[in-house]
């Protein structure tokens, strides 16, 4: 089981909005030497709607390489068609990912059995752990505890990242789900409590930023240190609200440029970081140590 502090990392591109792969090397690299727990390839935060196929496989593929087994991968590969959802599990598979991470289906509005059979048949034909992601607030669609009930029992579905930052919900669904698969929050502000209460970990957005602290903070949580995790969290919970001031990854790529890790570069339709929003980003990055 993968726990702990699971960064959702941003795909790094020049200013022209080419992917840069030197930059992604340094970015594993200073997350291993941080001591991140996994790397997520590839997914909301990796601005997987802008990437061609191709491109969506090259990095999982980079990715894999550079780690070289020192942490697990995770393979964003989901879709909001089956077929594609299949076809982008298979390649991760093929590229060497630990793990893939299926997003609900985005725009369609599929009812609770479309969901049901959609994540049954991405199992059903792809044998590679699978994590199912909830996150109504991005998608229109919400997988119900019910359905994540009954999906738990698939040998292939290993887990889900709760991202709804409800934390009843997130209760719900471990009481119910736990003793067959890990549940991750997939929503910072929330991550500690959910740990504590039984959640395995954080897929994190501020973990791009902080991630030695985040690591931290999430292992303290995974013993029950509440005490600990309570402290790092509070250095942290600038950076929990401030990093979604605008639309993920909008703020979390303008701070990983002021630390000199990457380019600027985003693709459209997102754009680069307002003026207006640089300084309370910026504040956060010093309370939680990250400049």
């Amino acid at each position: 089981m993968i726990t702990g502090s699971l960064v959702a990392i941003v795909t790094p591109m020049l200013h022209d909005g080419s992917l840069d792969w030197a930059a992604l090397e340094r970015l594993i690299d200073f997350h291993i030497a941080e001591g991140t727990h996994a790397i997520v390839a590839v997914g909301t935060s990796g601005e997987s709607p802008t990437l061609s196929v191709d491109e969506h496989v090259e990095v999982i593929r980079k990715t894999v390489n550079r780690v070289a087994g020192r942490i697990p991968v995770i393979a964003g590969t989901g879709a909001n068609s089956t077929r594609e959802a299949i076809q982008l599990t298979r390649l991760a598979k093929d590229s060497g990912a630990d793990a893939a991470l299926l997003v609900t289906p985005y725009y369609n509005k599929p009812t609770q059995e479309g969901l049901y059979q959609h994540f049954c048949k991405i199992a059903d034909s792809v044998d590679i752990p699978q994590i199912l992601y909830n996150v109504p607030g991005r998608t229109c669609c919400d997988l119900l505890p019910d359905t994540v009930d009954r999906l738990a029992s698939h040998g292939n579905i290993v887990g889900l990242k709760e991202a709804t930052g409800d934390l009843e919900r997130g209760r719900e669904v471990i009481e119910r789900c736990a003793d067959r698969i890990a549940i991750y929050s997939g929503d910072d502000a929330t991550a500690m409590e959910l740990i504590l209460m039984g959640g395995k970990g954080d897929i994190s957005v501020t973990a791009n930023i902080a991630p030695g602290k985040m690591a931290q903070m999430c292992s303290a949580a995974l013993i029950g240190d509440r005490e600990t995790a309570g402290r790092l969290n509070i250095e942290l919970e600038d950076l929990h609200e401030n990093l979604f001031l605008e639309a993920n990854p909008i703020p979390v790529k303008w701070a990983l440029n002021q630390m000199g890790l990457i380019a600027p570069g985003i693709r459209l339709p997102l754009t680069h970081l307002s003026e207006k929003h640089h300084e309370r980003v910026y504040q956060a990055m010093v309370r939680a140590g990250a400049v």
